[in-house]
């Protein structure tokens, strides 16, 4: 239904629009042929249909076509409604509860329509009648509900013809009314009036003296009902004997006490029993049920009277009838409950049923008077008769047993209501009657209110209501009455009791009539509030105080004097003045008589009106005056008194001065609270808050002001002579407070309103004589008094925390002391109560409101005595740190009071910072000591815009009058302001550079605004010399936010420069904010001036009028600038909408995977932000809407778009932002979490978890790590982390600013982390993500932090939680092996081992107390403390472990860990740099433990832990231990095999390898390694590889050919060949080069050659078998293509055979000749050495014999296309084929060249290898490629003399060219790529034959016959360097030839890289040779080769060790003579040149 609802409100809004929608609302209503059928019903949706319509038409005045159907649907259904009254008509299970509240709703609906519709109120009333009609005579099955509808009804009643109307009434008076007693019984009340009705009225002789209307009405007649009504109070009454003369006749009164009496006494008799039992029982006759339908009809015929004009007969007997039920009324009131035979529930529910009959008859007694003729005679009487019956049926109300109902006070304010009604419409006569019985009605209303309650009951409020309306209305009409009214109510307090003492019985207490009409009558004049009702009243009640009953203690007299007090609080002055005369002159009276004789036997009225009544008198008066004026008065007469009050009071004894002076202090607290102390202040008042304050401090009356007493130890002796008098001045400094605590907070409240205590001249304080005159002459603690002095002086030392010395203190006088006591007072309770925020200034909290500039007012009294000065320096000094406590214990506040909090501070600073410009040098030492105590204590004040307003604009603003106008003071001043701003500004920037240099940029943008030139000069100077950068910075001591290189990076995007946020940078602070506040300006213009433009055209409407533009030029030309119009808003929403579309066009084009433009999306994002910020002030709600979207958009789109450029424009808007409109912080930063939620959600930048994006990891897959090869991204992820590494310098940032002042936002900052370092985590495993990630983890530990200042003390179990995840998450980083990652960016190398540097210096530092700050204390967090927290699970964060237990374990190896982060990043980032590193000194002990504790977080970390250290056994050991202990749970780690899969573990068939089958696949060379002899094919290990080897694509494994064809050696069980069978089934290609491979081993080495031939001579027994096999399982296509291919190339290859015979001269013809015969067989033939090359044809021109000893080896080239390239792009590419020549172990060296290339290449290292093409055909057979574009070191000397310094000359131009420049860095990265490659494998045999250069100045190696062990001129090895550095090389790579040139540092860094890049994948290289050694290779034939290969990585050493050796390399190979020497070895044997 509420759907529904909802939906018919938004269709009534707009019903053109949603017609459809009505339409089929309208549908869903039951059908009318259906509701008019014989036995309808309806289902719920039908009802709620039918509401929804009835909505419909009741929310919409618009009447239109749409109207019609949901009208029909309506009046059908209510034509239907008496088919409703059978239960059949309505759903089953619908209750008659649920019927009623349909039919509520419903009748409302239509009643409501009704009244917007006329011509549907003409349908409605159509047959309305009838249907009303209709429930009154249905009296079947479904009464209940016909009578639940009339209920209804009577609540709203529809419109209805006259006609029915008569007819209906006259049907609810037959059916409903006829049960009434028509007679009913005379009352007592009636019997007594009767009986009591004196001869001497004459009835003839009386104006309304009429025959009655009724016949059967015996019991009134006209002078009765006149008697009735006139009845009055006994006291009235009395005066007026009794007979009141109205137009000239007298009739007797009688008062209703009276005839209450009577009755009473009538029913004492026996007569009186009877009379009663037959009421009770004619009233018991009456059944609920008629009961109830009285009330229906009753209800209902009121309704009708109110609609229409009905015949007067039946409106006469109407009235009758209401007339009886009243008449009544008051007979049933006086039966009491022991009266009725019903009782319990059954009796109140009749007694409620029946008042609720009276109320609805009393309502239609009014409504049928309405009528009445109002002037004519028999009106008048009626409405005397309808009066008297109210105000009687009013009292019997009062006078009630059953007045507490609730139903009984409704009828009670009908009545009175009733009353009212009549009073106010016809006034005259009948005012002057009614004002006669209301005295009487008041005073029993009074008689029956409860006396001191704060409430009377509901009836005396009524009375009180009802007396002010006819007042007030009789003020106006007819005063004379209302004036005798107010006159008896008042004289009625003066009467005596009438009362006689009995048997000495003393006098009784106030009647409660009296104190109740005292109380009315305040309150009447309250709420009349005029000034003549006071003054008529005021007098009596101070003449009963002076002279009456009320002059002696009394609760008569504390009531008068409560209400003088009321009538004195409504500001009228002469009732103000004589009430505050009469309560001062009481007040001082009660201080004469304490300690007199008369004082013991007080009254206790006395006491109370001393302590409770005047006082609360005085405090109403104080909060409710309103005249300034009297304000002022009465502010100086209650500061009088309290002058008077404490000098009487001070001489007395015991705590007299306390009792008297302190209940005064909340109403001299309220009239001081719109006091400005910072005003001029007349000296008179000022004396007077002096003298008031050296009370409050003499009596002790403030609140403590040192909660821990200092011990004062030179005066311990002289305190105890003192005594009680020492220790009271000394309990009022420390406490406990000893009085009442209203009294502490009014001292408090009086502080804020106190002017300083300066009074008079300059040296009043030398002169004691006003200060003496404040003693009484009779005190004991008078000047004369030493001991009274000591013990102020105690105590004023111990109210300035011990800064003084009681000693220093001799020569104040004990006076002195005092007022120096209530100075100290005052100003610490200033700061102590409010924070030190003055009285006055409006809204704003701004330097002048701050109490400062009042503590400092007492040190610019020249001449003062060094004491007296220490001392008020000492208060400076508390003041200042209670003002400090006051903000550090509302730290953690939020919302309203935060924002007040943090406008306290910053006013306290700006008064600080103006206050350095004072004359008096020693207030500006201080201010300048106490700004700087604020700044460190608070440093949310360093971005305070305020501050930083006074500190730059505002000391420049209070130009020195004429008298000072000093030169060198001036140049003092300005000495002074430039020191405190240079360093505020360095300060701000070393922890919040970003938001510091926003904050900076947006005053220089006010300063330009401001057009003054005098500012410019002195910000430019202090600005100028500060710079911040990525290099060390000199301007702040020690490691600060701003070291941190994200934090940097994002102040360099902050600045709006344009660096290159990578590079290095050193940004000047002034030159870029200038720069960017000029950006700033001239957006915010832009927008300004196109809201200008369209305001002068009046919007973009058309057909506007002309004059528009020429109004809008002439506002153009005049220049003002008008407040924000109308108009404005729609071109606010237009550019809005402009914006967001154009943001949302970037957010497109980033979805969609384009490049977004940087400098557009800058621009649009400056101008948005602009138009944001200008629109601020705008509440429309379209505005609003359009402004937070666009916020919204501002935050989120550098996050979708997630590059460097845009991350870098989202911190300048974002900082823009947050400094122009500090209220938006809290709203960016929301945004700005939730986006980066979300990156996290989407696995992005920091948090692109997948593998793919891991970098290194993901890019060696499956060679080198394990894991399946996946798509890489197409976007470098590199970029995202960077974007991340911005935006998270900006949080930082933020956190840094809003980490002090505001909860809110560190609480969404810990909802950003919380989200961060949940588990699972979500991080980047990318190498390059190092330096980001550390930084996330050190904000995490920063905000952790925060538990530990206090703002988020009670989130405390969280942020312990939080710092666990945090240790946690930084563990997880390292749970992987460490990996390299080149950006060939140095400041980037830089910055990522500096974050991590910085985390670990943080980590380091943290303090311990952190843990757990109250554990010393034994203070507990919700009872119980973390520590002991086990095993339990939180809603959020999920499980709990024990938090305390390992945390410092966690910490400590996450220390160690880190250090070793860093110490590797710092050797990247400066591989040259070859200082010694210190190794880790660490116990076996603590290994093991760090073991445990990695692997208790993550197994993982521990495997990392041991590759990271693997020299360390104890670590591998218990490493060990644990895999094999939780091998079950590590199934998923391929890292740890090692540890269980070893050869021992094989010779003893561990039960551990039955695991295997379950394991994750590893990397292939891990794999391999299982396959050597080692291991002995154990069955599950070979299983286990095979399955890895089955895991990849066959394509992946081919590169491995060589070691899975050397694997079938020790294939026992044939598992190698299955799977080789199965991979030659999978991939054609894998198929092929497995069966070259197969070829190119048989028959390699000579059999007996080695020992093991017999095992050779099996192998090569078996690869002709597995050859065939292959072929065998060729399908015919995989056939057709293996006879072509290798058909084609056996062809090529056996040209050397055909040309082995010839002589030389005839080979090339015979190539060519041969070359023209072989045909290509199809499309689909590649080249074998590279498969991805398909063949498109032969050179035939290109054949070429190349010189060889026996052989005929050629060279051809072949026409190739990329296969999954373009085949039109056709590219040559030669290949050699060899015959006789082994190519196997070219084939291992290429391959380790290769992984090497793989290895660079993921790294991002610039370095270059070449791994050409080499691939064995057949025994003695191979290809191999040729590089491309390239020469020999000897070809090309042949054609130049020089070396190759010149021949690059010649060929790519000078020295310093781009071109030659390039060659030289090609050289270079070739060079080193191959020194690295050189190093590993030791190939020999170097000569300038074997160095090829290709046309980009690259190096290539070629020919491996010499690698490893093996050298030429058996194995002499005489090139004794590791890698061939020759002098001419040396001469490119070292211009210097000192090895100091930077290309030389460049190479070596190069080399270092390298090789510490390559030492990662040791095992990969060394496993991929160690399966060749077997092969009978030449380099396997002596030595070690596999364990010298080893050696050569040193696994031992630590990465910068290996960077030293590397470095040491390099330096041994430059220009080593065996280099030089072997090449002219050669050159000498073989004529290659040199």
């Amino acid at each position: 239904m509420e759907a529904l609802t909802e939906l018919c409100d938004l269709i009534a809004e707009n019903p053109e629009q949603f017609s459809e929608k009505l339409a089929w609302i309208c549908s869903r209503c039951p059908p009318p042929e259906s509701l008019l059928g014989g036995s309808p019903r309806v289902s719920r949706s039908h009802l709620n249909a039918v509401l929804a319509i009835a909505r419909f038409l009741a929310r919409c005045p618009n009447q239109t076509d749409h109207h019609q159907r949901p009208q029909s649907m309506v009046l059908e259904f209510l034509r239907s409604v008496p088919s409703s009254f059978n239960q059949s008509f309505w759903p089953q299970s619908y209750g008659q509860d649920a019927i009623s509240a349909f039919y509520v709703d419903f009748l409302g609906y239509v009643a409501k329509a009704t009244e917007l519709s006329p011509d549907f109120a003409t349908e409605v009333a159509g047959f309305a009648g009838e249907v009303l009609i209709t429930a009154l005579n249905h009296d079947g099955e479904g009464s209940g509900i016909s009578r639940v509808f009339l209920m209804a009804l009577s609540q709203n009643f529809p419109p209805i013809l006259p006609s029915d109307a008569e007819r209906l009434v006259t049907s609810l008076l037959d059916q409903f009314v006829v049960s009434v007693p028509v007679s009913a019984p005379m009352s007592p009340r009636e019997a007594g009036a009767a009986a009591s009705e004196t001869s001497t009225s004459s009835a003839q002789s009386s104006p309304i003296s009429v025959n009655h209307y009724q016949p059967n009405d015996s019991s009134m007649s006209p002078a009765n009902e006149v008697s009735r009504l006139s009845g009055s109070s006994s006291a009235a009454s009395a005066s007026s004997k009794g007979s009141v003369v109205i137009n000239g006749g007298s009739v007797a009164l009688k008062s209703s006490i009276e005839q209450f009496g009577v009755s009473y006494a009538f029913g004492d008799g026996g007569g009186g029993a009877a009379m009663l039992r037959q009421q009770v029982s004619s009233f018991e006759e009456e059944s609920v049920e008629s009961l109830e339908k009285q009330e229906i009809a009753f209800e209902l015929i009121g309704h009708i009277l109110d609609k229409v004009h009905i015949d007067p007969k039946l409106v006469e007997q109407v009235r009758l009838i209401a007339k009886k039920q009243l008449q009544s009324l008051s007979a049933f009131l006086k039966l009491r409950k022991r009266d009725w035979t019903e009782q319990g529930p059954l009796l109140k529910t009749r007694i409620n049923t029946k008042l609720s009959v009276f109320q609805a008859a009393a309502r239609l007694k009014i409504k049928s008077l309405s009528s009445l003729d109002s002037e004519g005679k028999s009106s008048k009487r009626l409405l005397l008769e309808t009066l008297a019956l109210l105000v009687d049926a009013s009292e019997a109300c009062l006078l009630s047993v059953w007045r507490k109902l609730r139903i009984c006070e409704e009828l009670f304010s009908s009545l009175l209501a009733g009353i009212l009604q009549i009073a106010l419409t016809r006034g005259g006569q009948l005012l002057r009657v009614l004002l006669i019985r209301l005295k009487s009605l008041v005073l029993t209303a009074c008689a029956q209110a409860d006396t001191w309650g704060n409430s009377q009951g509901a009836m005396f409020e009524i009375v009180m209501k009802t007396s002010c309306e006819i007042i007030e209305f009789g003020w106006i009409k007819d005063r004379a009455p209302v004036d005798t009214f107010i006159l008896g109510l008042a004289s009625s307090i003066r009467e005596r009791n009438d009362y006689e003492e009995q048997d000495g019985k003393e006098k009784q207490a106030t009647p409660v009539v009296q104190l109740n009409v005292i109380r009315l009558l305040a309150d009447l004049n309250v709420s009349i509030n005029k000034s003549e009702v006071v003054d008529m009243i005021l007098p009596l009640f101070i003449e009963s105080l002076e002279e009456g009953d009320a002059s002696t203690p009394s609760s008569l007299r504390l009531r008068i004097l409560d209400a003088a007090s009321r009538m004195a609080s409504l500001g009228f002055e002469k009732s103000y003045r004589e009430t505050v005369v009469l309560m001062t002159r009481s007040y001082l009276s009660k201080l004469s008589s304490v300690g007199s004789a008369e004082s013991k036997t007080l009254a206790p009225e006395a006491t109370t009106e001393r302590v409770e009544t005047l006082p609360a008198g005085f405090l109403l008066i104080a909060s409710k005056l309103a005249n300034a004026k009297l304000r002022s008065d009465y502010r100086h007469r209650l500061l009088s008194l309290c002058s008077d009050v404490g000098l009487a009071a001070e001489s007395k004894s015991g705590r007299s001065g306390a009792d008297f002076l302190g209940p005064l202090l909340p109403a001299v607290a309220e009239i001081c609270s719109d006091f400005d102390p910072t005003l001029d202040v007349e000296p008179s008042i000022l004396k007077l808050f002096r003298n008031l304050w050296f009370y409050v401090a003499l009596f002790g009356l403030a609140p403590p002001i040192q909660k821990n007493q200092p011990q004062i130890k030179s005066v311990s002796t002289t305190l105890n002579s003192v005594g009680s008098m020492g220790a009271l001045a000394l309990q009022a400094v420390g406490g406990p407070y000893m009085w009442n605590t209203q009294w502490s907070a009014a001292v408090q409240r009086i502080a804020q309103g106190t002017p300083p205590l300066v009074v008079s001249s300059v040296k009043w304080l030398e002169d004691e004589l006003e200060l003496n005159a404040l003693h009484n002459p009779g005190s004991r603690r008078g000047s004369g008094n030493e001991k009274a002095a000591v013990a102020q002086r105690a105590a004023l030392s111990a109210a300035l925390a011990g800064r003084v010395e009681v000693t220093a203190m001799s020569t104040i006088s004990g006076v002195k002391a005092t007022y120096l006591l209530a100075v100290a007072f005052l100003e610490i309770i200033r700061f102590s109560s409010n924070g030190g925020i003055l009285n006055g200034g409006g809204a704003s909290l701004n330097a002048s409101r701050s109490a400062f500039s009042c503590v400092f007012e007492y040190l610019k009294t020249p001449n003062l005595m060094p004491a007296v000065f220490q001392c008020l320096t000492a208060i400076v000094h508390t003041a200042f740190e209670t003002a400090v406590s006051w903000l550090e214990d509302r730290i953690s506040d939020t919302g309203n009071e935060a924002e007040i909090r943090e406008s306290t501070l910053s006013a306290h600073a700006c008064f600080l910072i103006k206050n350095m410009s004072q004359r008096e040098e020693h207030i500006r030492d201080i201010s300048v000591n106490l700004l700087s105590q604020l700044r460190e204590r608070f440093l949310q004040v360093l971005w305070n815009s305020s501050c930083l307003d006074s500190l730059l604009f505002s000391v420049h603003d209070e130009s020195p009058s004429a008298l000072f106008n000093d030169p060198a003071w001036v140049a003092t001043i300005r000495s002074l302001y430039q020191k405190v701003v240079r360093e505020w500004i360095i300060n701000s920037l070393s922890y919040a550079p970003c938001t510091s240099q926003g904050l900076l940029q947006e005053k220089l943008c006010k300063a330009n605004t401001w057009q003054r030139a005098q500012h410019k000069p002195d910000v430019v100077s202090l600005l100028s010399e500060i710079r911040i950068g990525t290099g060390k910075n000199d301007s702040w001591i020690g490691t600060r936010t701003a070291n941190v290189p994200a934090v940097i990076a994002a102040a360099a995007a902050a600045s709006g420069a344009n660096f290159k946020l990578i590079d290095a940078f050193n940004l000047e602070v002034l030159s870029t904010g200038i720069v960017s506040a000029t950006v700033k300006c001239n957006h915010a213009g832009e927008i300004a001036g196109m809201r200008r433009f369209y305001d002068s055209i009046d919007g973009f409407q058309p057909g506007a009028a002309p004059t528009g533009f020429a109004l809008g030029l002439q506002r153009l030309r005049s220049g003002v600038s008008h407040q924000p119009q109308p108009e404005n808003e729609s071109f606010n929403e237009i550019l809005l909408n402009k914006f967001v579309r154009r943001l949302q066009q970037f957010v497109n084009i980033a979805e969609k995977g384009g490049e977004v433009n940087k400098l557009s999306f800058r621009e649009i994002c400056s101008q948005a932000t602009a138009l944001l910020l200008s629109n601020l002030g705008s509440d429309s709600k379209s505005n609003l809407e359009g402004s937070s979207q666009l916020l919204r958009l501002l935050c989120w789109c550098p996050a979708y778009i997630s590059t460097p450029d845009a991350m870098e424009t989202g911190v300048f808007i974002w900082t823009w932002l947050v400094s122009a409109a500090p209220q938006l912080g809290s709203l960016v930063l929301a945004e700005l979490v939730d986006a980066w939620l979300w990156t996290i959600d989407t696995k992005r930048g920091l948090f692109a978890s997948e593998a793919r994006y891991s970098g290194p990891t993901a890019k060696l897959r499956p060679h080198l790590s394990p894991g399946e090869p996946e798509q890489l991204p197409e976007k470098d992820p590199v970029e995202q982390i960077i974007a991340h590494r911005l935006w998270l310098g900006f949080l930082i940032d933020r956190f840094e600013v809003v980490r002090h002042n505001s909860v809110e936002q560190l609480l969404l900052l810990g909802r950003m982390l919380q989200g961060t370092a949940k588990l699972p985590w979500k991080f980047s495993r990318h190498p390059a993500a190092t330096g980001t990630f550390f930084t996330v983890m050190l904000l995490g530990l920063k905000f952790c932090s925060c538990q530990s200042q206090g703002n988020l003390q009670s989130f405390k179990t969280g942020l312990q939680l939080l710092e666990d995840r945090i240790y946690r998450a930084s563990l997880g980083w390292f749970a992987y092996e460490p990996e390299w990652y080149d950006m060939n960016n140095i400041n980037f190398a830089q910055s990522e081992a500096q974050s991590v540097s910085i985390f670990v210096h943080y980590l380091s530092n943290e303090r311990v107390d952190t843990v757990q700050p109250e554990s010393k204390k034994g203070v507990r967090e919700n009872g119980s403390s973390l520590g002991d927290v086990k095993d339990q699970y939180h809603p959020v964060w999920g499980q709990m472990e024990n938090y305390a237990a390992g945390r410092e374990k966690r910490k400590q190896l996450l220390l160690m860990l880190c250090q070793h982060e860093a110490d590797r990043l710092h050797v990247w980032a400066q591989p040259t740099n070859s200082s010694s590193s210190s190794r880790l000194k660490i116990s076996s002990e603590k290994w093991i433990e760090f073991a445990r504790t990695a692997f208790s977080v993550d197994p993982r970390i521990a495997l990392s832990l041991a590759s990271r250290f693997p020299t360390v056994p104890s670590l591998k050991a218990e490493v060990t231990q644990l895999v094999q202990l939780h091998i079950m749970e590590l199934r998923c780690m391929p890292e740890a095999l090692p540890y269980f899969v070893t050869p021992k573990a094989v010779d003893e068939n561990s039960t551990l390898l039955q695991q295997l089958p379950h394991w994750a696949a590893c990397s292939i060379t891990q794999a391999l390694e299982f396959l050597t002899p080692a291991y002995k094919g154990h069955p599950r290990v070979m299983a286990y590889v095979l399955r890895v080897l089955e895991s990849y694509p066959p394509n992946r494994v081919t590169f491995f050919m060589p070691q899975l064809v050397q694997a079938l050696r020790y294939d026992e069980g044939r598992l190698v060949e299955g799977y080789l069978l199965r991979a030659a089934q999978r991939s054609d290609i894998f198929a092929h080069i497995l069966i070259w491979h197969l070829q190119g081993e048989q028959y390699g080495p000579e059999l007996g050659k080695d020992a093991a031939s017999a095992k050779n001579s099996s192998f090569q027994a078996l690869l002709p078998v597995v050859r065939q096999r292959i072929v065998d399982g060729f399908t015919p296509k995989a056939l057709d293509l293996y006879n072509r291919e290798f058909r084609f190339f056996d062809q090529v290859t056996s040209i050397s055979g055909v040309l082995l015979p010839l002589p030389k001269e005839e080979r090339p013809a015979g190539i060519r000749r041969e070359l023209k015969k072989i045909q290509m067989e199809g499309e689909d033939l590649y080249l074998p050495t590279a498969t991805t090359k398909l063949v498109k044809g032969i050179q035939v021109d290109s054949g070429i014999t190349l010189q060889s000893a026996a052989k005929v080896p050629i060279m051809i080239t072949f026409n190739v296309v990329d296969r999954e390239g373009n085949h039109n792009d056709i590219k040559p590419q030669a290949c050699i084929f060899k015959v006789g020549d082994d190519c196997r172990q070219d084939v291992l060296a290429l391959q380790v060249i290769s992984l090497l290339r793989d290895i660079f290449e993921a790294v991002g290292l610039n370095l270059y290898v070449f791994p050409y093409g080499v691939l064995p055909t057949g025994p003695g057979r191979g290809i191999i490629e040729v590089v491309p574009n390239s020469r020999s070191r000897s070809q090309m000397g042949e054609t130049t003399d020089g070396g190759l310094y010149e021949i690059f000359q010649q060929d790519f131009g000078p020295v310093g060219s781009p071109s030659f420049e390039n060659a030289r860095d090609n050289f270079i990265i070739s060079s080193a790529g191959y020194a690295v490659a050189s190093l590993i494998l030791q190939p020999k045999d170097r000569h300038n034959g074997n160095l090829l250069f290709d046309k980009e100045g690259r190096l290539v190696h070629i020919d491996f016959g010499f690698i490893l062990e093996t050298s030429p001129g058996g194995n002499m090895r005489f090139e004794s360097a590791h890698f061939k550095l020759s002098h001419e090389m040396t001469q490119l790579l070292d211009p210097s030839g000192v090895m100091k040139s930077e290309t030389w540092y460049k190479f070596v860094s190069l080399c270092v890289k390298g090789y510490l890049a390559a030492r990662r994948y040791m095992d990969g290289i060394v496993n991929t040779v160690l399966m060749m050694v077997d092969s009978g290779l030449p380099c396997f034939s002596r030595g070690d080769p596999i364990g010298n290969l080893r050696k050569r990585f040193h696994p031992e050493m630590s990465d910068r060790e290996a960077a030293n050796f590397m470095i040491r390399t390099c330096i041994d190979a430059y220009n080593k003579w065996t280099t030089a020497g072997y090449d002219l070895i050669q050159y000498l044997q073989q004529g290659i040149e040199q």
